[in-house]
């Protein structure tokens, strides 16, 4: 079973650029789908962008033109690159993910989630 961590979050001004990591264990995580999520205080958690196998992307409209994902596959890593961020980008970011596609991956109801990093957009 492939176990992921995240990393790379912190304080930033409004406007400013983070790279988040996620980094997984396990030999088959090429034919994962993977996701960045986030969850707010006081809200649910929701999909931010997520990226096939293959390298296809999709984006929550909230953050299309702001946010990159991106993979590479022989560090076993995802990134989400961010920038221009906003106080309501503040959240605690998790990634997860799935070996099949990313239509699967929005359907998923995932059971297990890792510590998240905290991303605070703030002056």
């Amino acid at each position: 079973q492939v176990q992921f961590e995240e990393s790379g979050g912190g304080l930033v001004q409004p406007g400013g650029s983070l790279r988040l990591s996620c980094a997984a264990s396990g030999s088959i995580f090429m034919l994962y789908a993977m996701g960045w999520y986030r969850q707010a205080p006081g809200k649910q958690r929701e999909s931010v962008a997520a990226i096939s196998s293959a390298g296809s992307t999709n984006y929550a409209d909230s953050v299309k033109g702001r946010f990159t994902i991106s993979r590479d596959n022989a560090k076993k890593t995802v990134y989400l690159q961010m920038n221009s961020l906003k106080p309501e980008d503040t959240a605690v970011y998790y990634c997860n993910g799935l070996r099949g596609t990313m239509e699967a991956l929005y359907s998923k109801q995932f059971r297990s989630w890792g510590q998240g990093t905290q991303v605070t957009v703030s002056s």
